[in-house]
């Protein structure tokens, strides 16, 4: 008690970061440096274990509605790069530098580029709100996994792959699901229709999608994987009506 009193807390109380896009401050424990180096051994694994469609018309239409939203939301600092994993898993999911897996079930659940432009901007918008990098903060913050970063880059591979994997967002690959909070979920939906309309897209499409999303839950078959690392429910739904309503895209 008296080591977590006396030099934990000061030094979590000094590591907050002001993020302009959600109007916050946030705990930053790991450096731009290792979440950038994580995220990309993260990603060589993730082409390494997952099969690249061969689809064309997947590949194209991901990059292609993927490019404009990166290009709304002013994040130029990425190397943004969209692959469409050939896996009928409803899924998708985004490191925190910029690199995109549609998984092509979800492909087949999306009726048109609005929704695809619906679940990119969402993803863009975890980005954006820095949340692996507060997730993974918090997280060792509370003791779990503590100093493993230090002893990745030390070692010069990641320990841990699929903690530190479900902790940047991409846990369903590695067999580790660990859901962003519902803060989180509030904040990437407002910040990706807000994308969705720059880049031309109709951010109601926003709502079908998710709704669509949610109705598919209630089937025997559970729960697609898309919602259990992006939990949804009312109260989601209606904060991003209110958002969608208050900003004129309806």
């Amino acid at each position: 008690m008296g080591l977590a009193v006396g030099t934990v807390v000061p030094f979590v109380a000094g590591c907050t970061a002001h993020n302009p896009e959600l109007g916050r401050s946030q705990l930053m424990l790991v450096s731009d440096a290792q979440i950038a180096q994580l995220s990309q051994q993260t990603w060589q694994q993730s082409l390494q274990q997952e099969r690249v469609t061969r689809d064309a018309s997947k590949r194209n239409q991901v990059n292609r509605v993927g490019q404009r939203i990166a290009q709304s939301s002013g994040m130029t600092q990425h190397d943004w790069e969209f692959v469409v994993f050939d896996n009928d898993q409803v899924n998708a999911w985004v490191l925190p530098n910029g690199k995109v897996a549609v998984y092509s079930g979800l492909l087949d659940v999306t009726g048109n580029d609005d929704q695809l432009a619906a679940v990119i901007g969402h993803e863009a918008g975890h980005v954006a709100g820095r949340h692996a990098q507060e997730r993974a903060s918090q997280q060792m913050a509370a003791g779990v996994g503590a100093g493993l970063a230090a002893v990745a880059l030390d070692q010069g591979g990641v320990s841990n792959a699929g903690m530190w994997a479900g902790v940047l967002g991409a846990g369903l690959t590695f067999g580790v699901l660990l859901p962003y909070s519902r803060r989180h979920e509030y904040e990437a939906d407002r910040l990706g229709t807000d994308y969705m309309a720059r880049a031309n897209y109709r951010p109601t499409e926003a709502l079908t999608f998710w709704n669509g999303m949610m109705a598919r839950s209630g089937g025997s078959g559970g729960p697609p994987a898309f919602l259990s690392t992006h939990p949804s429910d009312a109260q989601r739904m209606q904060a991003l009506q209110s958002h969608i309503t208050s900003s004129g895209y309806a």
